[in-house]
Order: C-alpha cells, then structure tokens, then sequence
C-alpha cells in the first residue's frame, strides 16, 4: 500500500519543483487576473470586513443531491508495511524532503525580503538514515503514538470566501486563491485548517491595520491540515481577512478537483476540470474549514479558455476577456453552505434548458452533439422542483439549478447546490438505445439529488456520523417524487425490492453497522456510504411515515427544515421536529432503529379462541444471518400492523410491540382466516410464522389473493429464514411453486434475487444441471406469456418483467430461449432488426455464454462502434458471461485497459467474478494486481465494491481464511467493514451449504 502512497508522493514533490520553477511565468500569467480579482473585491465591499451578511443575501429568498486522489500519506501504518516503507524511504528520501505533506514552510518563498526554509520535521534531528529494522521500530513507535482524530479547532472560523481558480487542461495543474473572512473568537498564535495535496505558496492574515505572515505553515497529513503558525497573537473577537495563494494538481481520481476525459469531434483526446468534494475533498482543491457544520458563503472567480464552458454553484455575474485566449468569469454569492456542496466546472458541453413552473431557471448540460439526450431529465428536474417546493411549504432558495453529464464519475450523482453532476449513464437519455429501466433509474437519481438541495444542502448534518440523514431521507423523497410523476412505475412496489431487502441482507450481519455510526477520521467516512445509511435509512424513514401519518409527516418536515434553515441539525432534531407535528413519541419508537445495528425477527404464533376470535402471540428478538443467538440483547420499538382475509388490502390493527412478547386479540378472524403481519412490507422486521399460518397463507398466494407487497415480503423472508437455518431449503423452493401464476414484476424479482444466492451456492457443487432445470420450469409459463414482442397496452412493469424473466432463463440454460436470442442477435448486428434496449442484455448473454474468440471479438467491435456510454456499459458487464476461462481473463485484461473508464472497469471484474467459472481467476487477479488497483482507485466506494463481489462468493472455511490472511497483510484503507463483512458472508455460504446440500439435492433430482 505505501509503496503507491510514495509514489504519490514522489509526483507531488516533482510537481511541487515543477511548480517553483515555472511560478514566475504563471505568476505573470495570472498577474492582471489575480489584480483585477482584488480590485473587485475592493470594489464591491470597501473591504472584507464589510461584506454583507448570508441573512442580507437570503432574506428575500424566492421561497428551495446524486445514485466514487491519492492515498493520504497519513492513512494508518500497518507494521507489515514498514519494511516496504523503510526501504523506499531510504531510496527516495531527498524526494520525499520536499513533499508538501511532510514539509515545515517558513516565511512566503515569492513575497520580497522573505527567508523561506523547509525542514523535515520527521528527520530534522537525524544525522545518519535509518535502517529498515530501525524505520520499522520507528512508524511502530509512532503508530503507539498516533493521537486520536479530533476536529477542527473553533476559535477561529470563516464567514466569507472569495475563491479564484485557474485550471491548466495541458499540463493538469491549477493554481488559486483564496480570500477569507474570518472570525477569531479566541486569542491565538495559530489558525488550522484543511489542505491535502496542495502547496499552499503565500499567507498573509489582514486585520485592523496589521498585516501577519505565518513563520511556517505545518502541514499534517494523518489530520489532512495545514496549521498556520505566527510570531505574535491574534486578539480575541478580530475580525480578520486571510490571503492564501495555492497550486495543485488535476489529478485522475475522481477526488477534489480532477481531470475527466472526453474526446473531441475528430476523436482527439480532452479533458474537463470536474470538481468533486464530497465527503472531505474540498480540501484538495483549496485550503479551507472542511467539515459540514463550518459553513460560510463564497463569491467563485474562475479563469478559463474562452471557449470553454465555466460552471459553478450560482449564475454568472460577469465576465472579463484577457490575455491569452483566456476570460474570467464571476458568479454570484451563494448562500451558507458547506465547503463539501461548492462545485465548478470546466469544460466543453452542449445544453437544454427550460422553466419550472415556480420559475427556476433549469438546464441540463451534456457531450457536445448529445443535446437531446438531455431531454427526459430535463422534463423530471422541471417537475421535481414545484412537486417539492409544495411538498416542503419551502422554495428552492437558488435562481438556477444546473444538472451536468461528467465522463468520468465515481458516484452515480453529486447534490452540489445549484450544479448536480451525474454520471453519463445516470442523466442522458437516448430513445433508441435506453433501456425502460435505466430510464427510471434516472427519473429517481434526479429525484433524489434535486431532494437534497432542500434535505442536506438547505438543512446539513452537524457532522457526518449523521450522514444517514441526508441520504436516507433523499433515498425515501425520490420514490414519492417519481410516484408521483410516473404512477405508472409502480415504485413503491420496487422500493421494497431495491431498498428495502438489500437493507435487511447487509443489516444481519454481525459485522453490519448501526444507522448512525461515530465516524471521524475521513478515511471512515466512505465507508458509510453503503446500504445501510441509504437503504435502511430510506427503509425506516418509511416506516415512521406510515406510523405518523402523511399529513403529520409533511407538517413535521416543514418544521425541520424551517427551525434549521442554513443550518447543521443531528438525528434528534429531525425526532422532535416530527414528534412536535404529530403528538407521537417519535423518538421513543425510533431511537432503537437508528443507535442498534440490525433489526428484530418477529415470531407469531395464532389461536382461535372463540368463532371470530384469534389471539396472537408474538416475540421479538435480533435477527442474525447464522441463525445464531445475538451478542446483545436488543429491544426495537416495533410498530405492527394486521391484515387478514375479510380485506386483505386493509389494516385489522396496529400496535407498538415494544416489549420481548406480547399478546393481541384480533376480532372478527374466522377459523379459516388467514393473518398477514407487516402487510404492504412497511415495517423494517422479518416475521417468522408458524407452520399453521403459513399454510394458511400459502393458498392467498397461489391465487394472489394477497397483494404483490405481501407476497414480495413473505418469500424474502422465506429465504432468510433458510440461510439462517430455521428452515429448510429444498422446503422453501417446494414454496416457491404457489407462484407460478405470479405475474407482478417485483413479487419476480424478489424471487429472481433469492434464487440468484441459492444460484451461487449450486455453482460450488454439481447440481447445477438439477437447479437450472428447476429454473426453467418455474420462468417458462411467464416468458411464455409474455414473449418477445410488446403487446398492445402493455405497461411499464410488463416492460421490465420480459426482460427479467428472459434473461433469467438464458442463464438457466434454456435451448429455445437462447436460439430466439442469438437469431435475434444476429439481425441487431446486421441491421435488419435492431434489438430494442431492454432486450439487448438478455441476448448478448446468449450469444456469449458459450460464445467462441470471433463472437468475442464482435462484441468488442460493438462495444468500440458506440458512443453512448449506456450501451458501452452493457456490453462490458455482459463480457463477463463467457464461460471460457482464457477469454474471461482477456476480459479483465479489456477492463483495465485506457478502453474502459476507470469508474466502469470495477463492475466488469465484478461481472467476470460473479461468474463461476471466472471467480477463481479474478481473485487470483486481485491478489496479483491489488497494489495496482489500490494505485487507481485510492481506497473508496469503487474498490470496497470490487473487493465485496470479488470474495463474497465463496463458501469454504478455507477461502474464508485465504481472504482474511490476504487483507491482514495488504490491508486496504477505507475497507476494513467491507472484507469483514464478505468473510461473514463465505461462512454463511458454507454453513449453508453443509446444512442444505443433500437433502437439495434430493429435492432438484426429484423435480424432474
């Protein structure tokens, strides 16, 4: 790992000299700009001291969010890393005196009279190297040492930043600065602030009629902080103005501010300035305070080519030609906000733009010539902003909100205020070549980031263990958003099967995290975005509407973000705020759910006690994946809601269960009635039947008497019943059979999803003839049904059932379903037939499944004909379905070649590792090349993901022991949840299958 954290290092020291020696020419370069800058600073506000407040800019507001730099040098030394350490330390140790982040800076290097010296702090007291043996004891002893992680000090904090930046899209540098009010609250000789990768050249604090230079500037890169020391103290309640100029490099990482490729019209490579600075990434593109809750307003200056495009938060105020083929362009002041929401764009693009109905001006930018692509999400942001804007009782408080297609782009989708950039997959629409269900995905990306702009970016969490509360919330809104728009979609339907069930299967490990978890060093934070602070954030959100109420819910909402407007709020706030409008104990009932990690199964038992009398008994207890007993004892407050035969669409009664056991009489429930709990799957709870209510309801089932959520509900919770050993598995998929008649589209992917774990099992043994033959037989009557060919007045979810269901029987291996797909294929590649969107996945799978050299070879060739990085996409996943080793690994080799995006690559290793026949290869790969991958993806959402579908199916004890040997030496920072996580899951998977596996076998062989 270190070894490319010096690496890092060694490219910022070369930078930093690059730097140095060309700083005259850029100084002069920048000269009349950077002049003109405070000239207009001075113009505007006589002097910073005087600027107008945030409440001056937002009182006459017009009444108003995203679906993954280097290593930190000061990322936690593992000892097995020292000696690596050691030896390229001694190597390269006159480079490394020069790197920014182990540098003591003395008096400004490019101010007149000034003495600038640099020291290394860690070896200024050292005459002779160290050897390995001692470099190991050293970090180790340092290790020892290490202080815990603390937060930003408050004595002295901003009110106002004037930011100018200056990207180069030659050389991949920019240079800055940055003008700041601050205020200091208490007497001192030191300022700290964030900076990580950056050089920060010159300081100079003004206040009253003194001008300050730090003596040095002390950079720590364990605390990503620059700490600014000066010779005298600074008074108490000054109020000061902070001048820092800084370089940096627009590196290739997708952090902070970086570089993404396009190419032009002749096919010639360029690039774009993208910034992305959430969580803790804005300090790598300028020094600043970068925690959430130290908010401040900004006046954004860049300066730019003039034919490019220049983008940031607010509209463009003014712009200024200059020398150079360049222009300077001014924005307006935004309102108080985090450092983590500020955002620029430099680039070349296209756009449509339009109007909301309440007024706000929306545009939607996309690749030159991509115009039209921009349509459909155009359409949704128009929509979206009036829907909330009633929703909230509160306006969406900018002029303009800007929506941006990035090449290259970790995440699905980034809430910075005003300019939400997005992946290309996840904004641009094509008609001919879009699938339905990409298509919804992007109707709910929009939704969910322009739901932030009010829920995160109007009112932020204090710190980011409350993260859950942006993110949970906007994963909720963006299905009442879309319900809204598109009734159609049926989404609260899917919601259950997209959110709420991959919740509930991450949240039964013991190696799961609470909803709100501590974090505080940032490499703890990516972490955190996973499908516990989205999926069960979302999951649980729902459950407190259902049991307020939607009037309450709403008028609750208003409250919190009224009270919090421009604000920082914890999870109790968001608890009285709901608890205040609806006269329930709000945080009584969700305390539990967001402080305990998991959640409860609820075992119910039934009596009839009289002609229509049933009594209930039902207990709680923590739910584990193993079936095992839970380490604590946890008590949920769980809200119970009872369906029954009489109406199967209404609710008989609901209770609090807030105790271990408890007993309910339910009127009205004759002998013959059958008793669903948690109907419409609200409650974030499994629920364990007893044999006699279960066959009760199995019948509802087969005549889909019960409604699509309850039958969704009930076989998920069949299967975790099955991996947790309370049932058997050959006797749930004797289940399965009372729904075949099934025709809804998400009751199928429930199904689909739980047959697709015991898939991977059957991968480990030889029964998986057995399983695809069962396979057929269970998908064949609907794909029947269905067919190839839309039918007249079909709808949406009919749509996304053929594919579903099509798709799944090329896997099973069906003969008539693959030849239809291949002669289907053959017409898209001459032309004659193009296949629709939704289908093409379906039938690349057919033809690559058994496919030869020359059928992978065609593939590439489509793959390299497109430009719509969609349809690229989806042939690249697909490439992971050949079932020939040898072409698997050339398609691994195509996914780390400069063909695949960087962001695309992880997810066609994981394509190649899902398969059988590829996962011990691509492990193989990882371990072989995880210092390289490491290298590309600096820890972070990407590579924990690789690394979760690359190991999480195997199912040995002895795999189990490999993986957490092969991380305990190469440890891989931000990743430590996700490998433990998937060890858990490999002896799930083992456990399982010693438990299930002959009497399966007997049950598949019996099917035949």
């Amino acid at each position: 790992m270190y070894k490319n954290a010096l690496k890092g290092g060694i490219r910022t020291a070369k930078q930093a000299w690059k730097l140095k020696n060309e700083l005259g020419k850029l100084q002069l370069d920048l000269a009349k700009a950077n002049s003109d800058f405070e000239q207009h600073l001075c113009e505007e506000s006589g002097h910073l001291n005087a600027l107008i407040s945030s409440k001056q800019f937002v009182k006459v507001q017009k009444q108003f969010y995203r679906d993954y730099s280097c290593v930190s040098l000061g990322a936690p030394l593992k000892s097995s890393d020292a000696p690596l350490l050691g030896d390229l330390c001694s190597q390269y140790r006159a480079i490394l005196a020069h790197t920014s982040a182990d540098v003591v800076s003395g008096q400004d290097i490019h101010h007149p009279g000034c003495n600038y010296q640099q020291t290394r702090r860690a070896h200024q007291q050292q005459s002779q190297p160290l050897s390995k043996e001692q470099e190991q004891l050293e970090q180790e002893r340092k290790m020892a040492q290490k202080a815990k992680f603390e937060r930003l000090p408050t004595n002295v904090v901003p009110k106002h930043y004037e930011l100018l930046l200056q990207p180069n899209l030659q050389e991949f540098t920019f240079n800055g600065k940055t003008i700041v009010q601050v205020n200091v609250k208490e007497p001192t000789t030191q300022i700290t602030l964030n900076a990580l990768d950056i050089v920060i050249d010159s300081v100079e604090l003004h206040y009253e009629c003194s001008k300050l230079k730090p003596e040095k500037i002390v950079y720590s890169a364990e605390n990503e902080t620059a700490t600014l020391e000066f010779a005298q103290e600074i008074p108490a309640e000054t109020q000061g103005v902070l001048h820092m100029s800084f370089t940096g490099e627009l590196n290739d990482k997708m952090k902070g501010f970086y570089r993404s490729k396009y190419f032009g019209p002749n096919g010639e490579e360029r690039y774009a300035g993208v910034t992305q600075f959430e969580a803790t990434d804005a300090r790598r593109c300028f020094p600043c305070w970068d925690e959430p809750a130290i908010k401040a307003t900004f006046d954004i200056t860049l300066v730019v080519p003039k034919d490019r495009v220049a983008l940031s938060n607010m509209p463009v105020v003014k712009e200024d030609s200059l020398p150079d083929d360049l222009r300077r362009v001014r924005f307006d002041r935004t309102p108080i906000m985090s450092t983590y929401l500020v955002a620029v764009v430099v680039g070349e693009y296209d756009y449509v733009e339009g109007k909301s109905d309440d007024g706000v001006l929306v545009r939607v930018f996309t690749p030159v010539g991509k115009r039209e692509q921009g349509t459909f999400a155009l359409e949704v942001a128009t929509k979206v902003l009036p829907y909330y804007k009633d929703y909230f009782n509160i306006a969406y408080p900018l002029p303009k909100m800007d929506l941006i297609a990035i090449s290259d782009f970790s995440a699905g989708a980034m809430e910075n205020w005003g300019l939400v950039t997005y992946r290309e997959t996840f904004v641009l629409v094509d008609p001919k070549n879009t699938s339905l269900m990409r298509k919804q995905s992007i109707a709910l990306t929009v939704g969910h980031e322009i739901a932030h702009q009010w829920f995160g970016n109007l009112v932020t969490m204090e710190w980011w263990t409350h993260l859950w509360l942006n993110e949970g919330y906007a994963s909720f809104v963006e299905f009442l958003c879309v319900h809204h728009l598109f009734p159609e979609y049926d989404i609260w339907t899917q919601f259950v099967t997209d959110m709420y069930t991959r919740a509930l299967e991450l949240d039964s490990l013991k190696n799961s995290h609470p909803i709100e978890v501590p974090v505080g060093h940032p490499s703890e934070i990516d972490e955190i975005f996973d499908e516990i602070s989205y999926n069960k954030g979302a999951s649980v959100i729902r459950m407190l509407h259902d049991y307020i109420g939607e009037d309450d819910f709403r008028k609750g909402m208003n409250l919190y973000l009224t009270r919090h407007q421009y604000g920082n709020t914890c999870t109790e706030d968001l608890w009285a705020a709901l608890q205040e409008a609806s006269s329930k104990n709000v945080g009584d009932v969700m305390t539990s759910w967001t402080q305990h990690k998991g959640f409860p199964v609820v075992s119910v038992e039934s009596e009839q006690t009289s002609k229509n009398q049933r009594l209930l008994r039902l207990k709680q207890c923590k739910f584990t994946a193993d079936g095992s007993p839970a380490d604590e004892n946890c008590l949920w407050v769980v809200p119970i809601s009872v369906s029954t035969s009489k109406n199967p669409t209404g609710i008989a009664k609901t209770f609090l269960l807030d105790k271990p056991s408890m007993e309910v009489t339910l009127e009205n429930v004759d002998e013959g009635d059958w008793i669903k709990i948690n109907p419409g799957t609200v409650g974030y709870y499994r629920t364990r039947y007893s044999n006699k209510m279960l066959e009760q309801l199995m019948p509802a089932v087969e005549k889909m008497e019960l409604p699509p959520l309850d039958r969704l509900g009930l076989i998920d919770d069949m299967f975790a019943m099955v991996q947790a050993g309370h049932a058997n598995t050959a006797e749930v998929l004797d289940l399965v059979d009372s729904y075949r008649n099934e025709t809804n589209y998400t009751v199928w992917t429930a199904i689909t999803n739980s047959l697709t774990n015991l898939h991977i099992l059957i991968s480990h043994t030889d029964l998986m003839d057995d399983f695809h033959r069962f396979g057929r037989n269970l998908y064949e009557p609907v794909a029947y049904r269905l067919g190839w060919e839309p039918h007249d007045g079909e709808n949406h979810l009919d749509t996304l059932l053929r594919s579903l269901v099509l798709t799944r029987l090329v896997s099973f291996r069906s003969i008539e379903t693959i030849g239809e797909a291949k002669n289907r294929f053959r017409s898209h590649v001459s032309g004659t037939n193009p296949l629709p969107a939704d289908l093409r996945t379906t039938c690349y799978k057919a033809v690559l499944q058994d496919g030869d050299e020359q059928i992978f070879e065609e593939m590439l060739d489509l793959y390299r004909a497109t430009d719509l990085h969609e349809e690229q996409d989806r042939i690249s996943r697909a490439l992971g379905c050949c079932g020939d080793v040898k072409l698997l690994r050339r398609v691994i080799d195509f996914a780390m070649s400069g063909e695949v995006r960087a962001q695309d690559a992880v997810f066609v290793i994981v394509a190649v590792a899902i398969n059988p026949k590829g996962r011990d290869m691509a492990w193989e790969f990882f371990k072989e090349n995880n210092k390289q991958l490491l290298e590309r993806y600096q820890g972070g959402f990407l590579l924990s993901r690789l690394i979760k579908y690359l190991i999480e199916n195997f199912a040995t004890e002895e795999r189990a022991k490999e993986v957490e040997e092969f991380f305990q030496v190469n440890q891989i920072p931000g990743c430590e949840r996700t490998v433990s996580q998937a060890v858990e899951t490999i002896r799930l998977n083992a456990a399982w299958l010693q438990r299930d596996r002959e009497q399966l076998a007997l049950f598949l062989r019996d099917d035949e």
